[in-house]
C-alpha cells in the first residue's frame, strides 16, 4: 500500500513533466501573428509527413537575394480536412502563399487554413 502511494505522484508528475514540451511544440509564438506577408517563389520541396506539412520555397528576400523558406502547415490528416493532399504542390510549382513570418527574420513561416494560396497563377480551391 505504501509502495502505491509513492508511486502514484511520481506518475503524474512524470506525465506531466512529459505532456508541457509537447503543448509548448504547437505554439505560434516564434511567428508573427499580427501581420501576414506573401511569400512568391518556385516549390523545391513539398514534405507530407507527421507531425507536420512543409512547403519549402526558394524566393527572393526585399533586397532580390536568394531566400530559402520553410513553411510549415498542419499534420496531413488536418490539412486533408481542407482540402490539400500529397499532390498540391510539386516541384517547379510557381507560387504565392500568404504566411505568419518567423519573429527573428528567418525565412520561416507558418501557412494557416485561411491563407490565400496560388499555385502556378491559379487561386487553389480544395
Amino acid at each position: 500500500m505504501r509502495n502505491r502511494l509513492r508511486t502514484n505522484p511520481l506518475v503524474v508528475v512524470g506525465l506531466l513533466a512529459v505532456s508541457l514540451p509537447l503543448a509548448a511544440h504547437h505554439g505560434t509564438a516564434v511567428y508573427d501573428t499580427s501581420k501576414t506577408i506573401t511569400v512568391k517563389g518556385t516549390v523545391t520541396e513539398y514534405v507530407w509527413a507527421n507531425p507536420h506539412v512543409y512547403v519549402k520555397v526558394d524566393a527572393k528576400d526585399d533586397t532580390g537575394n536568394p531566400a530559402h523558406w520553410v513553411l510549415e502547415a498542419q499534420n496531413p490528416v488536418s490539412q486533408t480536412e481542407v482540402g490539400w493532399s500529397k499532390n498540391t504542390f510539386k516541384p517547379g510549382d510557381e507560387v504565392e502563399i500568404e504566411v505568419k513570418a518567423a519573429k527573428n527574420g528567418k525565412p520561416v513561416g507558418i501557412i494557416n487554413n485561411a491563407s490565400r494560396i496560388i499555385i502556378n497563377g491559379k487561386q487553389f480551391k480544395p
